[in-house]
């Protein structure tokens, strides 16, 4: 992982490989995602429910979940640092990115999907982002008042292993068989995706990338409350890269307030982000920061994935994820949606309170 001391050359690498990520994301978008959609881990994950049909929203097995965790798994292995790790609040993580998973379906997207948003000039993203740094200072507060997230253990590479061979397994039944909804390798129709081919090779080096560098778009947001590091000059060089394609491909949308897969609530735009980095920080990393782990072989990594899946199924499932504005639609949250927002908000809060000064001395 690339930190602040490394030597400026790698820290300058690190900045141009997200800059690459960005414009992988936008050819997967040019390609046929979702509009601002290249990769987004709970969107991705919320698909992955429907395909397992635990709810009736969007269903779909997107090869870019499998990629990101077989990327930063060869790359662990490749680097030789690849070490089954468990230990660390499991049962919270969970809890924590299933009200994460909330959050970012009643945004519409999580913030790797937010940093796309901003690149794709959606004005109601760059609106809502100062939540996302609220949250993640608030969540910085707590840290300083002792909260800790526990520390992982090494495991047997066993154990670091299971959860990638989730998704291999999963891989092989959406080419093999027609066991998961939605459409398979090859075929058309909705939910709007990339071929799956091209899907997989970008975020297989997606992956690779985020694991060797460490980056999350939670940990920029950090630095923009702590002071600026290479990773928020990363973030800002995925916005560009992103954009740059995007617009170089004809996908830039030219009215910037009515983007694609978005609303122009601002109040539950901003608060569902405050939710997502509050709940980001606790648990350790934003969604595609939570399947690289995973697939780094941090199995408390894969109990967030699992969350980020079922708490998507809720929100498709109970009526909670909000709806894009359209041509004839405003969209927008639901009143229900709104109302769990608020009580994530309330009882996450409530959870790192309890929290405060479980910290071990010198952790």
């Amino acid at each position: 992982m690339l930190r602040g001391e490394e030597p400026r050359s790698r820290r300058l690498l690190g900045v141009a490989l997200l800059a690459l990520t960005g414009a992988a994301a936008a050819v997967l978008v040019l390609a046929g995602n979702p509009g601002n959609m290249g990769l987004c881990g709970a969107c991705f994950l919320r698909d992955l429910g429907g395909a397992l049909r635990l709810h009736q929203g969007p269903a779909i097995f997107r090869p870019e979940t499998l990629g990101l965790v077989l990327g930063a798994l060869l790359w662990s292995f490749a680097s030789g640092r690849h070490i089954g790790r468990s230990g660390s609040h499991a049962v919270s993580r969970f809890l924590l990115c299933v009200a994460m998973a909330l959050g970012a379906l009643v945004f519409l997207g999580c913030p790797f999907r937010l940093l796309q948003r901003l690149g794709g000039s959606d004005l109601h993203a760059w609106a809502a982002a100062p939540g996302l740094l609220f949250g993640v200072a608030v969540a910085r507060w707590f840290e300083g008042a002792g909260y800790s997230l526990g520390k992982t253990h090494e495991t047997p590479r066993a154990v670091g292993l299971l959860g990638p061979l989730v998704f291999v397994v999963l891989g092989v039944l959406f080419v093999a068989t027609d066991a998961l909804a939605g459409p398979g390798p090859g075929s058309d129709g909705k939910p709007a995706h990339a071929p799956w081919l091209l899907a997989l090779s970008l975020a297989l080096a997606a992956g690779a990338v985020l694991s060797a560098t460490g980056f999350c778009a939670i940990a920029a947001a950090r630095q923009v409350v702590a002071g600026p590091s290479w990773m928020l000059a990363a973030a800002a060089a995925l916005v560009v890269g992103y954009g740059i394609v995007l617009a170089a491909g004809g996908g830039a949308n030219g009215t910037s307030t009515a983007p694609p897969v978005a609303h122009g609530d601002w109040l539950w735009n901003t608060l569902a982000l405050a939710l997502v980095g509050l709940c980001g920080a606790f648990a350790g990393g934003c969604p595609v920061r939570q399947l690289v782990m995973a697939g780094e072989g941090n199995g408390d990594a894969f109990v967030g994935v699992a969350g980020l899946v079922v708490g998507g199924a809720l929100a498709h499932g109970m009526g909670l994820a909000a709806a894009p504005a359209t041509a004839d639609v405003a969209g927008g949250p639901t009143a229900a949606g709104q109302g769990a927002v608020a009580i994530a908000i309330v009882l996450v809060l409530a959870y790192a309170t309890a929290m405060r000064g479980t910290k071990p001395a010198g952790g």
